[in-house]
């Protein structure tokens, strides 16, 4: 058995994995979704279309992607004080799929819980923050079950800063997501050129070896994989977690090739990295 990858359990069939989000004013883990299949809104609050405001429009499409993989109706929504058009275009080339404008934001029919996505600040924003987001993002009554925090749970992203010279177009796109997502989104975050090189000749190499594996005999994810996948990032959407059993499965001495690309490829449900893109594009290695 590889090391980090533990051995076979008991099935969990009948265990319903909770994304749980840790909101500072509750003081603890609270769930995403207190209502089974109860409809989210989750609102991206985003000021401005700078470094920081595309961490959290990017935190917040992942949220949603991880929501939807549990099975859980999400509407999402944009709250953004400038730039609209130049934030949907960057956001666009990040991959990260289109959020409504803030305008009707009357509760949804069925509507459990609102998830507020927004950049932590200093302690005087801070503590404004409740009021910003109950009148920015119309949530008076916003969920049932709120864990105590009023208006909806708060998930909460550092600030980010791109360093001059570093490429932030189409062609950098997908390894500057990577970059972002590398690290918790709690640490303020600045990225340099060689952080955007290291994430693309990440990107390259498991490209390429998602390719190779895809020409191998299938393979069902093995349940512990599966596990740890789904514990990274139900626990506080901890993807820095969910890269590191990736790099531990690409590693294992005990995962077949096809079950490598079946894992990869599920994973990246939640990734939104393309990491699938090259199959079929040149001869495996």
């Amino acid at each position: 058995m590889t090391p980090g990858l533990p051995a076979h359990g008991p099935p969990h069939a009948y265990a319903r994995p909770v994304l749980s989000i840790n909101d500072p004013r509750t003081g603890g883990p609270v769930a995403a979704t207190p209502a089974r299949r109860g409809l989210t809104r989750v609102v991206a609050h985003v000021p401005r279309p700078d470094a920081t405001g595309l961490r959290v429009i990017l935190v917040a499409d992942v949220l949603v992607r991880a929501l939807e993989i549990g099975g859980t109706p999400v509407w999402t929504v944009l709250s953004a004080a400038e730039g609209r058009a130049e934030l949907r275009a960057r956001a666009g080339q990040l991959g990260i799929r289109p959020f409504e404008d803030a305008q009707d934001t009357t509760p949804g029919l069925g509507e459990a819980q609102v998830l507020h996505v927004l950049a932590a600040t200093d302690a005087d924003a801070d503590r404004n923050a409740d009021t910003d987001v109950g009148t920015d993002a119309g949530t008076d009554g916003g969920g049932p079950a709120d864990g105590g925090a009023a208006g909806g749970l708060r998930v909460e992203v550092a600030p980010a800063r791109l360093a001059a010279g570093v490429a932030d177009d189409a062609d950098s796109a997908t390894a500057l997501r990577l970059a972002l997502l590398a690290r918790p989104r709690r640490e303020p975050l600045d990225l340099g050129a060689a952080d955007l090189a290291e994430a693309g000749d990440r990107l390259e190499h498991w490209r390429g070896a998602v390719a190779t594996w895809a020409t191998r005999p299938s393979g069902p994810i093995p349940d512990p994989v599966r596990d740890q996948l789904r514990a990274a990032w139900e626990d506080d959407l901890d993807v820095p977690a969910v890269l590191d059993v990736l790099r531990r499965v690409e590693t294992s001495g005990t995962v077949p090739d096809g079950a490598r690309f079946e894992t990869y490829a599920y994973a990246d449900r939640l990734l939104g990295l393309e990491l699938t893109r090259d199959i079929g594009r040149g001869a495996p290695a």
